[in-house]
């Protein structure tokens, strides 16, 4: 065979093998196709909702105002990149997605499975055959006014959308407590330390909230999570359970999450935070800052928060509510708030029929020597970044502000 005839043997296998590649390509685009459109139709039936937001009121002049809300920046989006999430209104659960199985017969399960889950709109009564007097009326008159406000405000600025939902996402933030029939959406630094205190004394696994080491809390195994459970026992706690959420003010959640991560001593949040953060944003920093990541200061943190193109991605401390626990898609029975924990969590005890003797407990465990984070510390925080940058911080977490019905902070100092 002469060297003619080797380069014409060589360009038909090519061609042959192009058209074999061609011909394959368009079979799997084509099943795959098939199978988003009919993933699609089936969720699409389904009374999942989402929303897209309007345009509030402007707020007073002396205060942070609030960014527009257009039909074109949509609460709820397909896919969110934890770089991009300086932009509050990208997506309240990061990531709202199923993910298509690459096999047939999987997506067939997951389609039967998909058609299971339903969220009902409604706002549903509080039960309170539990309360016998009128001790915790005034309790109960704010209560009712919260989740009013939370239903009214979701229901106003929200209009139905459809994109796929990432469920086991949505709910990963959830503690079960299956003998009280009990849902809580975990808000770091809103008190959720001392509330998975109590719901391991809920489940019989300790006799007192005083007993349970932060590590016990923290690292143990004794909480299940919503989303251990398949989709028929997701759906069923979802629709049967009361499911309670303890939120705090933005401002006042975000500097004292500063303060603990980044002015004490932290194995975990100097070298993994702290490293990245003072490299982008520090100036000539010296050998041992960019090797313990210890020092942070508050400046560089915001400058990382307010960061579209962070060095490294978020976390649960400083997460909005609004992705944290999706508060327009889950109906919250009750809305607890750390101004008044303790009240707010006590009449929920009483409401649930826990038992008479189990208090929320007040305690700090961690730096209790530390003055609390109020407004007046976060003042002298705020008063380090110039006003641009507070009104940048108030935009970030403005949809946890309105839906929660905080008020504005101020420019000032």
């Amino acid at each position: 065979m002469n060297l003619k005839q080797v380069y014409g043997s060589v360009l038909m296998f090519g061609v042959a093998g192009l058209l074999l590649f061609m011909y394959l390509q368009a079979w799997i685009d084509e099943h795959h196709a098939e199978s988003e459109e009919i993933l699609k139709q089936h969720i699409s039936n389904q009374d999942i909702k989402f929303y897209y937001t309007k345009e509030p009121k402007r707020a007073p002049k002396k205060l942070i105002t609030s960014p527009k809300l257009d039909r074109s920046s949509t609460i709820f989006s397909e896919t969110v990149s934890s770089q991009a999430d300086a932009n509050p209104f990208l997506g309240m659960a990061a990531s709202l997605t199923l993910e298509l199985s690459e096999e047939q017969q999987k997506i067939k399960l997951l389609l039967k499975q998909v058609k299971q889950v339903n969220f009902s709109p409604a706002m549903r009564p509080l039960n309170k055959s539990s309360i016998k007097d009128d001790h915790w009326k005034t309790t109960d008159e704010v209560q009712e006014k919260r989740r009013a406000f939370l239903y009214n405000f979701c229901k106003k600025h929200i209009r139905e959308h459809s994109p796929l939902i990432h469920l086991m996402r949505m709910v990963s933030r959830i503690y079960v407590e299956d003998k009280h029939k009990l849902l809580y959406c975990e808000v770091p630094k809103a008190g959720c330390s001392n509330w998975k205190r109590v719901l391991i004394v809920l489940n019989g696994l300790a006799e007192s909230t005083y007993n349970i080491t932060h590590d016990a809390v923290h690292y143990g195994k004794h909480l299940k999570k919503l989303d251990s459970f398949d989709l028929k026992g997701i759906h069923m706690r979802l629709k049967t359970y009361t499911k309670v959420i303890f939120v705090r003010d933005p401002m006042e959640r975000l500097v004292s999450a500063f303060r603990d991560k980044f002015e004490h001593p932290n194995s975990y949040y100097h070298p993994v935070f702290g490293k990245s953060i003072i490299k982008k944003y520090r100036y000539n920093a010296d050998g041992e800052a960019l090797t313990t990541g210890s020092g942070v200061q508050f400046k560089e943190f915001i400058q990382y928060l307010l960061d579209s193109h962070r060095p490294i991605g978020m976390d649960i401390h400083w997460e909005q509510i609004s992705k944290l626990c999706n508060p327009c898609i889950i109906n919250y029975d009750f809305i607890g708030k750390f101004e008044t924990l303790e009240e707010d969590a006590n009449y929920f005890l009483r409401l649930i029929g826990a038992p008479e003797d189990l208090t929320y407990p007040n305690f700090k465990d961690r730096h209790s020597t530390d003055e609390r984070t109020n407004s007046e510390v976060v003042r002298q925080y705020l008063a380090k970044i110039p006003a641009t940058e507070r009104q940048m911080i108030y935009d970030f977490y403005s949809l946890d502000y309105l839906m929660f019905n905080y008020s504005a902070p101020y420019v000032g100092p």
